[in-house]
């Protein structure tokens, strides 16, 4: 991240992430603005406007709302990262780009002040940082690994939907690491804690950055080892053990949890026609 020198070309087309909140400015089109500076702002302070690199060889500048004044013949559309990450068929990269915008957005707005000496910092020009010049401490933004996990027994499969989700989905388990464990510690404690059962031969599958709103979301797959399922009342609402072959609503292909289900779906009928 680089803050925008004053010798920067904002008269040449750009594409800009106009962020509020955890939402983000959309053109007609439901796409980011792709125009110069001039033509999307009636104004706006050169040195708010943050560089966060290129995308199809074009600029990309990120910079919020409460920095800037709309030209009023531009539309006025915000939509939330998670229906872009969710419901909107933007190739990765520029997925990417809207969850560095909101996540950046935050971290500036969440370190305005030291948590050394209580003065307030300033953001660095050449580097993703906020710093005191009082006291040289320097802050970057946090980033939460979390373990998410399905848990095999044969062609089942363990879902739960947590008390916090309001979509009604089941999905697989998921939990942040604690400090002083592995990765795979922290699944077969997770596991345990939300559903009381034990696993082994825990194996990665992948990782998803998960920009809700600083996560690393790190997939495995564990096969049962033993136990009968407890829920946690205070994380769970409701968890069993599913056919692979006749599934609930799940996570979509846009989340990692929806990848590792359908890639288990995928081999048990590979499995199946064997």
């Amino acid at each position: 991240m680089l803050i925008s020198p004053a010798d920067t070309d904002f008269s040449q087309a750009a594409y800009w992430l106009v962020t509020r909140g955890d939402q983000l400015l959309l053109d007609a089109n439901r796409q980011l603005p792709w125009m110069p500076a001039d033509e999307l702002f009636v104004s706006y302070y050169e040195r708010r406007v943050i560089s966060l690199g290129k995308l199809g060889g074009q600029p990309v500048f990120m910079v919020d709302i409460s920095q800037v004044v709309l030209a009023p013949e531009q539309p006025v559309n915000y939509y939330s990262l998670m229906d872009i990450v969710k419901e909107f068929d933007w190739p990765l990269e520029t997925t990417a780009y809207a969850a560095k915008a909101v996540q950046f957005q935050h971290f500036l707005q969440t370190h305005k002040f030291c948590g050394r000496c209580g003065k307030r910092m300033q953001a660095i020009s050449w580097e993703i940082a906020m710093q005191c010049k009082p006291c040289q401490h320097r802050c970057y933004p946090k980033v939460h690994p979390c373990v998410i996990m399905a848990v095999v027994d044969g062609d089942r499969i363990l879902l739960a939907r947590s008390k916090r989700n309001k979509t009604g989905l089941y999905s697989i388990l998921a939990g942040f690491v604690e400090p002083g464990e592995t990765l795979e510690q922290a699944v077969a404690r997770e596991v345990f804690e939300e559903v009381g059962v034990e696993v082994k031969n825990i194996r990665y599958f992948g990782s998803q950055p998960w920009p809700f709103p600083h996560q690393l979301m790190v997939g495995f797959v564990a096969d049962y080892a033993g136990g009968k399922i407890t829920i946690d009342e205070k994380e769970i609402s409701q968890a069993a053990w599913y056919n692979l072959a006749d599934l609930p609503a799940t996570p979509g292909y846009y989340s990692i949890a929806g990848q590792i289900i359908e890639s288990l779906i995928k081999k048990q009928a590979l499995l199946g026609k064997a």
